[in-house]
């Protein structure tokens, strides 16, 4: 299905338009990650309806993918592994986050640590689309690092469990992808920008 309608939607751009070869494959690449997104999304949401937790997993995908942003991380490499790895997670956090109580102490070391993490690691970036300019990464790790002290913070103020949780459950999971280790595991290069640029040495010229 998949393969059908990127295919479709790329003949009529290549209809229309006259684009060369690295064009076409970065327009593609958008257009993959579109498809998978909503398809994702689709699948979660319904499973998260039947199960009674929409609400709480609309809650949870936001504070997430706000942290994810800046700090970018690993991708799947194939269409199934992506939709289960964010099936359960997705799922199965929201539920964590109604279920446990974190203390504050046990939030406040879990926060400084992996605080420290999201300054070491990000942005973490991926062989398809390496970040490259120094000034850039730069200003995506000073946003990340930022909203890693602040999720930390509202983790440790809001008094509702539930919404508590998911700041620093959000923070825990965007470290698990952008770290090496996670990269290592799921056998994809990590600091892609610097085999872009020993590939591509005068980029930045």
């Amino acid at each position: 299905m998949k393969k059908i309608i990127i295919g479709k939607c790329m003949n009529l751009i290549k209809k229309y338009h006259d684009y060369d070869n690295t064009k076409l494959a970065e327009i593609e690449y958008g257009l993959t990650a579109i498809y998978l997104t909503v398809s994702k999304l689709i699948v979660i949401t319904l499973i998260a309806i039947i199960l009674g937790i929409l609400k709480e997993m609309l809650i949870f995908l936001i504070i997430y993918n706000i942290i994810r942003m800046p700090s970018f991380g690993i991708h799947a490499t194939k269409s199934w592994i992506c939709l289960v790895v964010s099936t359960i997670l997705f799922i199965g956090l929201p539920i964590f986050n109604l279920l446990v109580i974190i203390p504050v102490q046990v939030k406040i070391t879990i926060g400084l640590i992996f605080t420290i993490l999201m300054f070491k690691n990000s942005p973490a970036d991926t062989k398809k689309k390496p970040i490259v300019h120094p000034k850039r990464r730069l200003t995506y790790k000073i946003i990340s690092t930022v909203l890693a002290i602040l999720y930390v913070l509202l983790s440790i103020i809001i008094t509702n469990n539930f919404i508590s949780n998911c700041f620093i459950m959000g923070l825990v999971l965007q470290n698990a992808m952008i770290s090496p280790l996670t990269y290592k595991i799921f056998k994809q290069p990590y600091n892609n920008y610097k085999t872009f640029l020993k590939l591509h040495p005068d980029f930045l010229n």
